[in-house]
C-alpha cells in the first residue's frame, strides 16, 4: 500500500529525467492529472496523456528537454507530506528562485502554481516546487 502517490509521481518523473526518458508513466488519478496540466501550462513538460488500462488507467507524462539534451526540470521536490501538511496563505506565496522555479498549490479553485494563485489571492496546501 501507497502512502503517498504524489511522492511516488514526483520521484518517478526524477528517476526518468536523470536517465534521459522521453516519457514515464504513473498511475492516474485526478489530483495527478491536476498537476501534470499546472507542469504543462507552466513549460516543464511537453504534454501528458491518459492511457486507458485494463487493471488500472496510467498517465503518460511526455518530458522535455532542451535542444542540446539538457534537462527543463532539474529539481523537483515533495513539501507538504502525509505526515506534515503545509499550508500558505496567498500573500505568503513567495517566488521559487526569485521566479525561476514554481510552486504547486492545491487550493478551492484547483491546482494551480504560485503565480496563478497570488494572482487570483488564494492560498492552500503547497504540494510541490520545481525549478
Amino acid at each position: 500500500m501507497m502512502t503517498d502517490p504524489i511522492a511516488d509521481m514526483l520521484t518517478r518523473i526524477r528517476n526518468a529525467i536523470r536517465v534521459e526518458r522521453p516519457q514515464v508513466v504513473v498511475p492516474s488519478s485526478r489530483l495527478k492529472r491536476a498537476l501534470a496540466d499546472v507542469l504543462k501550462r507552466e513549460g516543464y513538460i511537453w504534454d501528458w496523456e491518459e492511457v486507458p488500462d485494463t487493471p488500472r488507467a496510467m498517465l503518460q507524462i511526455h518530458l522535455k528537454y532542451g535542444p542540446n539534451g539538457e534537462q527543463v526540470i532539474r529539481h523537483i521536490r515533495r513539501i507538504s507530506k502525509p505526515g506534515r501538511r503545509i499550508y500558505r496563505k496567498a500573500d505568503e506565496l513567495k517566488p521559487v528562485l526569485n521566479g525561476l522555479g514554481i510552486s504547486v498549490v492545491s487550493t478551492s479553485r484547483g491546482v494551480v502554481s504560485d503565480r496563478e494563485a497570488r494572482q487570483r489571492n488564494v492560498g492552500g496546501e503547497v504540494l510541490c516546487e520545481v525549478w
